[in-house]
């Protein structure tokens, strides 16, 4: 009896073990170990795992996790990555394949990144397997400084795009039963600037058809068709209510009518703005805000408020089961990607680290970039320029700043070919090649540098000491000296000396200047840290930066023959410690002056636009025309068209390299420039691409994701986000270079479309075949666009893209272009039941290489 009870014990021991250990079994699903593990976690634990920084629970063997990561166009903030273009100018390339390969680089590099932080034991932010990309939100007015991070204007070619880079980063379709990342679908919804009232603003009278006809249709894409597994909330109210506690979007429309079952992440610190004075205050406090979010399904928080949650069960304004229905979809995901199981179990763990910044990545770069150079203007053919002749001149703000090409939420690549470099190699040594900077992006005076008369220790530059900790306790660990205006960053070329940890480390920068001229100085910084600037003895300026980089300015005034003792103290605060310095005083632009040095030069390459220290997130930018990230007017900065204007008369041939993530105003360009290149913000090897495009090694297709406007003039009210005269589809006016506009060298003549059946059901897809001909001696790519407009839909868009290709042609052959629309291809607004549907009715189908009327080719279809 007494054994047959050890028996019945030691089984009934046994089996419990077994159930204890069920959560770790990886061949049951992630919902039943998210159950089981669910199961043994108190509420305290259960809180921890909500925000985005989750701590460990050692006892249940649950490693810390960082939910926090970016690869908007490639891994950003964590090491060396692969720098591919900006979206808005992966959105130019107009091809779907090219996206996915870059996002499918993207995602190697991330995967390698995060087994080589884990197998360190480090869990950080920027180290983990969920990125926060991509941004999904339609840029519906120019002046919105993060349309840079978008697909551009039109809810189809962001829809493809987006699904492209949410397959490619998450592994969908591979064979692997544990998903490669997760990608999140922001910031939804109805987002879409100004940055500097983004935390109290309410999107407010949306009507349903343009919430459901603009803004939804790319996030229900990438919900429907690429099971995107996770969606960020944004900062802004809709109709009332703060987007992460909006019943409307979180609920009704994301999680009932389109069946999504991921996660809800909010916008960093967005759940501070329900309560905070001066925001949205909606709430009273903290737990109340934070119940709010989670009962509308934000299960976690990019922030600390969701500690409070405790104190919210406690208070009866959340339950505990509310709690545990975004904390299993948090443990789901976390074993959706291997994440809690061994690494070895994990196919994804085996792709080598070596893949980073790899050749076969810097090739897809170079690639992306050339697809997305849009040639705007080229009169009389003067490009592409010969490589053979005299001096070109290149100038320009924009030239030979290689950190302009990196556009932003970006990463560090281990080499960067500028403008001036590439157009330096295409040239050779047949053409001279002078450069010039001649002016600043806005301002009409120039930084003189002064860096080479600071001194120390008797040696030119400045003196460096650096501490392995963040106080500067102690001797310091490392001595050395930097005899340029440096520029360091942990992820890429630093002026450490060996022995310098790139995390948890501070530094010390001292110099003496003598001032040789009365004048002001400024110390230009770009920083991720904290800075502080002190100038004999006295602090001058203190900066602190954590959210990726930003420029900082202070200005001294100094008096000939005075000495200034520089000292530059910076402290690591996370990610990917950055400092660019320099200093130098500001000289006024002189355009007779550049005139004269120019002087015997015919062609002159001006390389100017913006740069994304000006447009971007929430940036503390106050110069004129632009405002915290925004632009208060796209026109072209004055003192770069007063530049271009006396080149003109000087008698010059100018080519306009453009640089910029928005659309700028420049009909006044037309007129003074013979040609234009929209170069975007192009990565890494975007000087390279730049370069090939003005010489002709290669020959351009970008088309423009966005119209470009003649003038400011012709937008409505930012803060109105009514769709009437916005974009493409309803703008009235008469644009500079319509969406989807673009040249080449080659000639393409359209033939007229045909259809595989004049009338279909709507349950029947149709083929349009078009022929396309390469009327040139010169191969190149056309990007064929299809249009849909109702005809009997007065209020309706003008005309929808539906469809497009872009195809290589041979030179002399025609191409038999076949595009499918799918009867989701034909849904259109039905007003009687406010849904969008495919209905029986008229469509004209419209087909060109712009959406530009004038050279469409049209044919109508009837569904019945």
């Amino acid at each position: 009896m007494k054994n047959r009870l050890i028996s019945i014990s030691l089984a009934l021991f046994m089996a419990s073990n077994i159930f204890a250990q069920s959560y770790k079994d990886n061949t049951l699903s992630p919902s039943d170990r998210a159950d089981d593990l669910l199961k043994r976690m108190t509420l305290e634990e259960k809180v921890s795992m909500m925000m985005d920084s989750s701590k460990p629970i050692e006892h249940l063997g649950i490693k810390k996790y960082n939910w926090w990561n970016e690869a908007l166009h490639g891994v950003a903030r964590s090491g060396f990555a692969t720098v591919f273009p900006q979206p808005i100018g992966l959105a130019a390339t107009f091809d779907d394949k090219s996206i996915y390969d870059v996002f499918t680089a993207a995602s190697d590099e991330a995967r390698a990144k995060n087994t080589y932080f884990a197998s360190k034991g480090e869990y950080e932010r920027y180290q983990g397997l969920t990125f926060w990309t991509p941004n999904v939100n339609i840029y519906r007015d120019p002046r919105w400084g993060r349309g840079i991070e978008t697909y551009g204007e039109d809810p189809y070619l962001t829809s493809v795009m987006g699904v492209n880079v949410v397959n490619a980063l998450q592994g969908n379709g591979s064979n692997s039963k544990y998903d490669k990342l997760h990608a999140c679908a922001k910031h939804f919804a109805v987002h879409s600037g100004p940055e500097w009232n983004r935390h109290s603003f309410n999107a407010e009278n949306i009507s349903p058809r343009d919430l459901y006809e603009t803004y939804l249709p790319a996030f229900k894409a990438l919900v429907q068709e690429a099971n995107v597994k996770e969606v960020m909330c944004a900062y802004n109210r809709f109709e009332g209510e703060p987007c992460c506690g909006n019943n409307r979007l979180l609920t009704n429309i994301l999680r009932e009518e389109w069946g999504y079952k991921g996660i809800i992440v909010s916008d960093c610190w967005a759940i501070s703005d329900f309560y905070t004075k001066g925001a949205h205050e909606t709430h009273k406090d903290r737990p109340s805000a934070s119940s709010a979010a989670v009962l509308s399904g934000t299960d976690l928080e990019c922030g600390p408020n969701y500690a409070s949650l405790t104190e919210g069960v406690k208070k009866g304004m959340i339950k505990e089961s509310d709690i545990d229905r975004s904390v299993k979809r948090l443990l789901e995901a976390r074993f959706e990607l291997g994440e809690m199981d061994d690494p070895a179990l994990v196919p994804w763990t085996k792709i080598p680290y070596s893949v980073v910044c790899s050749a076969e990545h810097d090739s897809i770069a170079l690639k992306a970039a050339r697809e997305s150079m849009t040639l705007l203007m080229n009169k009389n053919n003067i490009l592409p320029l010969s490589k053979e002749g005299g001096t070109i001149a290149v100038i320009g703000p924009n030239a030979n700043d290689s950190v302009m090409q990196w556009g932003n939420y970006n990463g560090t690549p281990r080499s960067t070919v500028t403008i001036l470099d590439g157009i330096k190699s295409i040239a050779g040594n047949s053409r001279k090649i002078v450069y010039d900077q001649v002016c600043s992006w806005v301002e009409d005076r120039i930084i003189q540098s002064v860096f080479n008369m600071c001194s120390s220790n008797g040696k030119t530059g400045f003196s460096a000491e650096y501490w392995n900790n963040t106080t500067q306790s102690g001797k310091p660990d490392v001595a050395a000296h930097v005899v340029i205006p440096f520029r360091f960053c942990t992820s890429g070329a630093t002026v450490f000396a060996p022995g310098v940890n790139l995390t948890d480390f501070s530094a010390r920068y001292k110099s003496q200047y003598i001032a040789d001229s009365n004048g002001d100085i400024v110390f230009e910084t770009y920083l991720r840290g904290d800075l502080e600037i002190e100038v004999n003895g006295k602090v001058i300026g203190k900066y602190r930066e954590d959210h990726g980089g930003r420029k900082f300015s202070k200005v001294l005034t100094v008096e000939k023959g005075k000495k200034y003792n520089i000292v530059l103290n910076f402290k690591y605060s996370s990610g990917d410690a950055q400092l660019d310095f320099d200093l130098g005083f500001k000289r006024e632009v002189d355009i007779p002056q550049t005139i004269e040095r120019l002087k015997g030069i015919d062609t002159v390459i001006f390389v100017g636009g913006i740069s994304p220290s000006l447009e971007g997130e929430e940036m503390g930018v106050n110069l004129p025309g632009f405002r915290g990230g925004d632009r208060t007017d796209i026109e072209l900065p004055m003192i770069q068209r007063r530049v271009i204007e006396s080149l003109q008369n000087a008698g010059k041939k100018v080519i306009f390299v453009c640089c910029s993530g928005s659309p700028i105003a420049i009909e006044k360009e037309t007129e003074n420039c013979q040609a234009i290149l929209q170069a975007w913000y192009p990565g890494q090897e975007g000087g390279k691409a730049v370069a090939e495009v003005l010489f002709g090694d290669y020959n351009p297709a970008g088309r423009l994701p966005v119209t470009m406007y003649r003038n400011t003039k012709q937008l409505p009210d930012f803060e109105d986000y009514n769709m009437n005269n916005r974009t493409y589809r309803y703008f009235k006016g008469s644009p500079l270079f319509a969406f989807g506009h673009g040249l080449s060298y080659s000639e393409f003549v359209y033939g007229q479309p045909k259809l595989s059946s004049g009338t279909i059901s709507r349950n029947e897809a149709l083929k349009v075949t078009i022929p396309v001909t390469n009327n040139s001696k010169l191969s190149g790519d056309e990007v064929v666009q299809l249009y849909l407009k109702r005809t009997d839909d007065a209020q309706g868009p003008i005309k929808e893209l539906r469809a497009f290709k872009r195809i290589n042609i041979p030179a002399g052959a025609t191409t038999e272009v076949e595009l499918t629309l799918a009867p989701k291809q034909f849904e259109w607004w039905d007003e009687k039941n406010n849904v969008m549907s495919t209905r029986e009715g008229n469509f004209q189908i419209l087909i060109g290489n712009s959406s530009d009327d004038a050279n469409m080719k049209s044919i109508n279809v009837e569904i019945k």
